[in-house]
């Protein structure tokens, strides 16, 4: 026994080691050379462009952040995500440099006066675009800026520190083109609230008899300390700052939502959160009062006070009762409307009217009155004129989609101007042509003779092509006023002369990447003067081949997908390893889902997440393959999700292989989000694949009981669809090497990285072929660029020793 008994100890000790045996530490590793190029490719900037078509204002993009960057303290509550040092939103992207130009110039106007290392956002042009503000990110505060473009000359505004932790701008210009309307850190108001290790009580929730059911939220509130800091971080005090130094308060201090100035600049409408608090749902949900206060900070009314958000009926129609969405007429000079739900915000009561619409003028001591009752949930409204603007409806459950004419001050029977479906994409007719008004806010651009302008997406059995048309209003007819043609992929951004039908585009093709141009639409051979030149950015890619597959699935449905092809393939060098990647998409009709999206002709762009990067490592890529799930009439499209996912990528697979270039026995698969549940579902149930990517999934949809992506049936309605649709129910049968990688701080709705860690220790428990990636810091879509290239590091690793190199045998 003495002798067993060191044996017995190694042996136990042995057992107790194996879970720490099965963890890597690995330092952060970089893709391949090429991949590594790709991804470091320099940004393109972005551009904006005055309405009046005159200057043109380049915003540099900075380049993805460090991990020691993205490591930095951040708070979660409510839904919000801050940065306790700067009292902004701790994820925002920024600018680092602006420059203008004038649309018809040749050099760039540098800025003067503009802050050192700036880290800008909020970028807004003036009503008169005389000028530009933006906020500028330092180590300790948000600052507010102006530029006078005519001396191209940047200054700062005032030394108080925007708060930007909640959502919108903290910014808006008023119409005299020389005030804001801020949200700003209240002053004094002391330290922020220090954590006490010793509770004062438990946390206690309850539900007296009602039904709240809730999406699976992240980031809620979880006790009264997360109470006490959303209380600290998000209170500011809504501030008149003029360019002159002039400061006044309007309204008190508080959790302010938003603060909205009526066109004329005499009203401010506040929107302030208030306790009690939720932890069962975010901030959007928290109970709201809607105040009224004149431009001097005198009170003139609260219009609502609505309660806490937390018994919302379930459905993606579903709404709240009570007054809703409150907001200025952008055609009047102090209108407020908002909507009130006539069916208890319960799609599933019979009604004939859903919504109605509330108007109140200044003063706003009258009686609001009816402007609109909707027969479907209202959308919103395309502010024209005194009496002319369109009103917008739609029911997600069938798609329908309406938009009628109203005269916001006759009481006339709307007219239907458009009646569709919202997923028919061949019939979309476009959306209307805006233009400023005295106040700077967008209206419908409406000619003498009642006419608008439509630019449209073009969809078509041939790709996208964008549109010009002329509608008029009157008689319901269009003209076409021009329309892309191949082998381009040409964009309208806006009239610049109506009148000389002369128009700013957006002009690319597979092989020259976007830049502007104006195309007058009278010359002869629609004349084009090219205006900006940014380079190809990927200039290793150019003799990469792309090509748009069509094929159809095998109960008829037309499918789509991209075929990228290594540079200087040809087929006699054999079919190639594949990588499948894709995103379903759920219909209610058979004919949409079968609708080509997309171009061509469009240039390749690349992101972090994309899966061309592999085209530079001997891959063929079927991206963006279409999978439609579809439903029609009382069927809902989840009832054959797993058939119709296994029909639509088999078909993409046989497409592949009927031109030569796919060898079908080494493909795989891959998505992000909905695609990679997608991927685990696949590897699941077929035999097509030879390994998958997952990557920040959900795969088990009993975590997300009250629908999820566009299922709005509960668990309890379709637990057969949930457990079906679920891989983690079925994960016995993953036979497949799968990868599975999350952000550990997902911020995603139902998308928690438990599931894949419980999913990832089924398939281990299982004895599964599996790995999972946790990645530090990041959330849903992924930042830092450490991060980013140790991802590329990963699906390489993974697609070289389990899709290219497989043995084929197996």
């Amino acid at each position: 026994m003495k002798r067993l008994y060191p044996i017995v100890c190694f042996c136990l000790a042995l057992c107790l080691m194996t879970p720490v045996l099965a963890q890597e530490a690995l330092t952060y590793q970089k893709p391949p050379k090429e991949i590594e190029d790709l991804f470091n490719a320099p940004l393109t900037p972005l551009v904006s462009i005055d309405s009046k078509g005159s200057m043109m204002l380049f915003m540099e993009r900075a380049d993805y952040p460090s991990i020691a960057e993205l490591s930095q303290p951040e708070l979660r509550l409510a839904g919000l995500r801050i940065n306790p040092a700067t009292n902004g939103q701790s994820r925002t992207s920024h600018y680092i440099g602006l420059k203008l130009r004038k649309l018809l110039g040749k050099e760039d106007i540098a800025i003067k006066g503009l802050p050192e290392n700036p880290l800008i956002s909020n970028v807004q042009w003036s009503p008169d675009e005389s000028k530009i503000a933006f906020t500028n990110t330092t180590a300790s505060e948000i600052q507010l800026w102006v530029i006078d473009v005519a001396t191209a000359q940047a200054k700062k505004v005032t030394d108080l520190a925007m708060n930007d932790a909640y959502y919108g701008s903290p910014f808006e210009w008023l119409a005299d083109n020389n005030t804001f309307i801020c949200r700003t850190v209240a002053q004094g108001r002391g330290k922020a609230p220090e954590p006490n290790r010793v509770p004062t009580g438990p946390t206690v929730q309850e539900n007296l008899g009602k039904k709240a059911p809730a999406m699976t939220f992240q980031d809620l509130l979880k006790n009264s300390y997360d109470e006490a800091l959303f209380d600290y971080y998000c209170t500011s005090q809504v501030m008149k700052i003029s360019l002159d130094g002039k400061v006044g308060k309007i309204g008190n201090a508080g959790v302010i939502q938003s603060a909205n100035a009526s066109p004329d600049g005499k009203y401010i409408m506040i929107k302030t959160t208030h306790r009690p608090y939720s932890y069962l749902v975010p901030a959007g949900r928290f109970p709201l009062k809607v105040d009224l206060y004149d431009i001097n900070g005198n009170f003139v009314k609260t219009l609502v006070d609505n309660p806490l958000l937390d018994n919302i009926p379930s459905g993606f129609d579903a709404v709240q009762t009570g007054q809703r969405n409150h907001a200025w007429r952008s055609d009047a000079p102090a209108t407020l409307y908002w909507v009130e739900a006539q069916d208890g915000g319960d799609p599933k009561k019979e009604v004939k009217i859903r919504d109605k619409v509330f108007t109140l003028d200044a003063p706003f001591n009258g009686t609001p009155s009816e402007l609109y009752a909707s027969t479907y949930r209202f959308g919103g409204f395309t502010w024209g004129n005194a009496n002319l603007a369109f009103a917008s409806e739609y029911w997600r459950a069938t798609r329908k989609s309406i938009t009628k004419i109203i005269n916001p001050s006759a009481k006339t029977e709307p007219v239907v101007l458009f009646d569709r479906s919202s997923e028919d994409r061949y019939n979309n007719p476009g959306s209307p042509e805006l233009k400023k008004n005295q106040y700077g806010k967008y209206v419908l651009d409406i000619s003498k003779d009642n006419s608008i302008v439509l630019f449209g997406q073009g969809a078509s059995p041939e790709g996208d092509r964008p549109f010009v048309d002329i509608l008029n209003l009157t008689t319901k007819q269009t003209k076409r006023l021009w329309r892309s043609e191949a082998p381009y992929f040409e964009r309208p951004v806006a009239v610049l002369n109506l009148e000389q039908q002369q128009i700013l585009t957006t002009r690319e093709s597979q092989t020259e990447n976007p830049n502007y141009f104006i195309r007058s639409l009278k010359a002869k051979k629609n004349n084009l003067a090219q205006i900006t030149f940014f380079p190809h950015p990927y200039p290793q890619l150019k003799d990469v081949s792309r090509q748009v597959l069509k094929y159809k699935r095998n109960d008829g449905v037309d499918l789509t997908a991209e075929l990228y092809l290594p540079a200087g393939y040809t087929k006699e060098q054999g079919a190639l390893p594949t990588f499948l990647w894709a995103y379903p998409v759920e219909y209610k009709s058979k004919d949409a889902a079968g609708q080509v999206s997309g171009s061509p002709y469009q240039f390749t762009r690349l992101n972090w997440g994309t899966p061309l990067f592999w085209v530079t490592q001997g891959y063929a890529i079927l991206n963006n393959a279409t999978i439609p799930i579809v439903g029609e009439g009382n069927q809902q499209p989840n009832d054959t999700y797993v058939e119709q996912l296994v029909a639509s990528a088999k078909a993409a697979i046989d497409e592949g292989v009927r031109l030569g270039v796919v060898d079908p026995k080494r493909v795989a698969a891959g998505g992000h989000s909905y695609g990679a549940f997608m991927t685990a579902n696949l590897l699941t149930h077929s035999n097509l694949f030879r390994a998958g990517i997952a990557r920040s999934g959900a795969y088990n949809r009993t975590l997300t009981p009250f629908g999820f992506q566009n299922e709005e049936r509960t668990y309890w309605e379709a637990p057969q669809v949930y457990n079906a649709m679920s891989p983690f129910m079925n994960a016995h049968k993953m036979n497949e090497p799968l990868l599975l990688i999350h952000g550990e701080a997902d911020n995603n709705t139902g998308t928690f990285p438990i599931q894949s860690e419980r999913y990832f220790n089924a398939l281990r428990g299982l004895g599964a072929t599996v790995r999972y990636v946790s990645l530090p810091y990041e959330s849903h879509g992924y930042a830092a660029k450490e991060s980013i290239m140790h991802t590329l590091w990963e699906m390489h690793q993974w697609l070289e020793k389990y899709v290219k190199n497989a043995k084929t045998s197996e």
